[in-house]
């Protein structure tokens, strides 16, 4: 479902999710030491000595990040790398999932038949493209809901890193059914005006309608879709908010004070963000994140997401998202009009105007982008590693950096081949992130300092 929320969302998606806490992508983030004991924080890696002798020991950031790595232990590390690779396999099964389901109904002409049943219905073009819409997501729904199963709630619990029972994570599943419905159908009904209005241009606009709508998810999401699912509060420990709130304030971020979320009830994950824009803009933590990791851990956590607004990440993946969407939909034009003159007549597709043609938009705009993966991965995880170097320069934390990136190694393959972390990976790997601490920790070791982590990254109270 989600893979076909994004299709016709004109992948909106894409800036909303690189916005996450240092990772955000595919299931879980969780501690490395259990995925459910909520000892995260228990963990110490081997780069929390004295401040004393961190100052007198020089540091080889290469040796230094290898000692981290050797530090989890092998079933866990053979754990999370089996959860990650089978993710490799999740991206091309979804992908064929949506491509055979949009084939089905181009081929056995159920498209065409919504369509006319929408046309008897009403003789106007809005309320048509309308009733086809929810129709069409509607099957979508359940025609990918065996896989969606399988991906976000077996898989899940499989591998420890779900807390929902099965009926709470199906009620979640019609909530966001819903969401996917009206927002849906509002931009097929925007997008269908266009492609009536300029059958020749239609690319060139629809990528306008495309940027714009992305652009509102981002502003309204914050404010009405995310208290859908979860409830946000004012974080009431002000030994975790003041720091939180003094860096926002060193920066210049509009917040007065810092929300906690509950999504233990939903999930093992640690998250955070610095979301919403135009007055919306809220920090927000939750509470996997106050149980699993200490002060400076969750310092370093929330500088890495200051940093994606201080560096204006939103607007410039707006930007790229506007510029991939323009070159997907010039290219879908061509090859549209080119698949029905070919096979129009036989799937009942008369124009690009036509709604009965919205599954064969579906699936070469599906196709073009499971093509451009990796070059969508890289063009986020340029951004959340720009977003890695704000937050160890702003939270001065290179241990607990190096201690959040193994806790997040429970769901992602810590140490991947440069092929697969160029392919699969939209943010940087454990072993990048936790190098870059460790060039940071070093360089400033050989200048007189002293890193913030060590004997200071005290484990906070756990009520």
């Amino acid at each position: 479902m989600k893979k076909f929320s994004v299709l016709i969302a004109i992948v909106a998606g894409l800036v909303v999710s690189s916005m996450s806490v240092l990772s955000n992508e595919t299931p879980a983030q969780t501690s490395i030491e259990s995925a459910t004991s909520g000892d995260a924080a228990k963990f110490s890696g081997p780069g929390n000595d004295s401040s004393a002798l961190q100052r007198s020991t020089p540091v080889d950031p290469a040796a230094a990040t290898q000692a981290w790595l050797n530090s989890v232990p092998q079933d866990k590390r053979e754990k999370s790398d089996a959860y990650f690779e089978g993710g490799y396999w999740l991206i091309l099964w979804n992908y064929l999932v949506a491509a055979a389901i949009s084939i089905l109904l181009l081929a056995s002409r159920i498209s065409a038949r919504v369509r006319d049943f929408s046309e008897r219905l009403t003789r106007y073009k809005t309320p048509q493209v309308a009733c086809y819409s929810v129709l069409y997501l509607l099957l979508v729904f359940v025609l990918s809901f065996p896989l969606n199963v399988y991906e976000h709630f077996f898989r899940e619990h499989q591998y420890g890193l779900a807390t929902q029972s099965f009926l709470a994570w199906f009620r979640e599943q019609l909530i966001g059914l819903g969401i996917t419905l009206i927002g849906g159908t509002i931009v097929l009904i925007v997008l269908y005006a266009v492609f009536r209005r300029a059958p020749k241009t239609w690319w060139i606009w629809g990528t306008g309608v495309a940027v714009v709508f992305s652009f509102v998810l981002v502003f309204i999401a914050p404010v009405f879709i995310e208290p859908l699912f979860n409830t946000y509060k004012p974080l009431t420990k002000p030994e975790i908010s003041e720091p939180i709130l003094a860096m926002a304030r060193a920066n210049e971020i509009p917040v007065k004070q810092v929300f906690e979320v509950d999504a233990s009830r939903q999930t093992t994950r640690v998250s955070a963000n610095v979301s919403g824009i135009l007055g919306t803009t809220r920090i927000a933590l939750n509470d996997n994140l106050l149980k699993q990791c200490t002060i400076s851990e969750i310092r370093a956590v929330m500088a890495h997401e200051m940093g994606h607004y201080v560096l204006n990440h939103g607007p410039k993946l707006l930007t790229y998202l506007g510029l991939f969407i323009l070159m997907g939909f010039a290219l879908t034009r061509v090859l549209f009009d080119a698949a029905v003159r070919r096979w129009g007549d036989k799937w009942g597709v008369r124009g690009i105007a036509d709604p009965a043609g919205l599954p064969l938009l579906a699936l070469l705009f599906s196709t073009l982008l499971f093509l451009a993966t990796p070059i969508l991965n890289t063009v986020v995880r340029v951004t959340e590693r720009e977003a890695d170097a704000f937050g160890i320069n702003t939270s001065r934390e290179p241990n607990a950096m190096a201690n959040v990136a193994l806790k997040l190694g429970a769901y992602r393959k810590l140490n991947p081949t440069p092929l697969e972390e160029f392919i699969f990976y939209d943010h940087p790997s454990g072993r990048a992130r936790i190098r870059m601490a460790m060039d940071w920790k070093a360089a400033n070791l050989s200048a007189g300092e002293s890193p913030r982590s060590g004997s200071q990254n005290q484990k906070q109270t756990e009520e």
